[in-house]
């Protein structure tokens, strides 16, 4: 069998890491699948914090729930970073990190769980069954990392909804983005007018006032500060700009007398 994960020592934290890739199933005989049985061999055997790199389009949703109790039951701190995707039953395994973190380019997706079933009606209505309690649990590792109502986990399910880095951090499925700089960028603050100035010409205009005239008679020009930031809304520039076009456009039409007299000329 050929597996899809590799153990790793880094060198510099002296931590285990764990290379996960592959679509995830509880048999061997597929061929090349990561299976929960040579997976909680080696697993017994690390010792401290683990770090699981995880890609993986899915796979086997009983599997997952079988790797995802034994990282949560890991005694190190196990840190999951989705360097790729998460999809399907990979998601669930993403929610055993007691931190999970993700690729700026990474995804996450979940969705409805799928089987086959074949037989009579009361066979299918049974996988039917099967299929909600396998949802609802499913909704459990979900609700317990990113604490969404589960409602609104349900709702996202049925949609079979793909969240990219940053709405998966914002909506709680991953702790934070990989590579993300700590420290937030400040802005550049605006050159402020000299204080004097401002002390020998005082402005006591309000909001609401009409602009002031110099000795010349011509207008003073407002000061930024006093411009409303509505000005550079879309909304609002999208109101004036249909309000202009109201204005200048002709109205045209029939008038509704004429057009009583054509219906009564097409009743005769």
């Amino acid at each position: 069998m050929k597996k899809f994960w590799n153990w790793i020592k880094n060198e510099e934290t002296a931590e285990t890491e764990l290379l996960f890739n592959g679509p995830i199933s509880d048999e061997t005989w597929w061929g090349d699948e990561i299976t929960p049985a040579v997976f909680r061999d080696e697993l017994s055997k690390i010792n401290g914090n683990l770090t699981v790199w995880l890609n993986s389009p899915g796979g086997d949703v009983f599997a997952a729930s079988q790797i995802y109790t034994m990282l949560r039951n890991h005694k190190g701190k196990v840190t999951v970073k989705i360097d790729g995707i998460a999809a399907s039953a990979a998601s669930v395994v993403a929610m055993a990190g007691d931190e999970t973190l993700i690729a700026p380019t990474g995804m996450l997706m979940i969705h409805n769980p799928a089987t086959f079933a074949m037989g009579n009606k009361a066979d299918l209505e049974q996988a039917i069954v099967l299929l909600e309690e396998v949802k609802e649990s499913i909704i459990n590792a979900y609700e317990e990392k990113c604490h969404l109502s589960r409602a609104k986990i349900a709702h996202m399910m049925d949609e079979e909804t793909w969240l990219n880095a940053k709405k998966a951090e914002s909506m709680g499925f991953v702790d934070g983005i990989l590579f993300a700089d700590s420290k937030k960028s400040t802005p550049v603050p605006e050159p402020e007018e000299d204080e004097t100035k401002d002390d020998e010409n005082p402005d006591t205009s309000t909001e609401g006032d009409t602009p002031d005239e110099n000795e010349d008679g011509k207008l003073k020009r407002r000061k930024t500060e006093d411009m409303t930031p509505r000005s550079y809304s879309a909304v609002a520039s999208m109101d004036s700009l249909l309000r202009k076009l109201s204005a200048s456009a002709p109205v045209k039409g029939t008038p509704i007398d004429q057009l009583d007299k054509r219906l009564a000329l097409l009743k005769h």
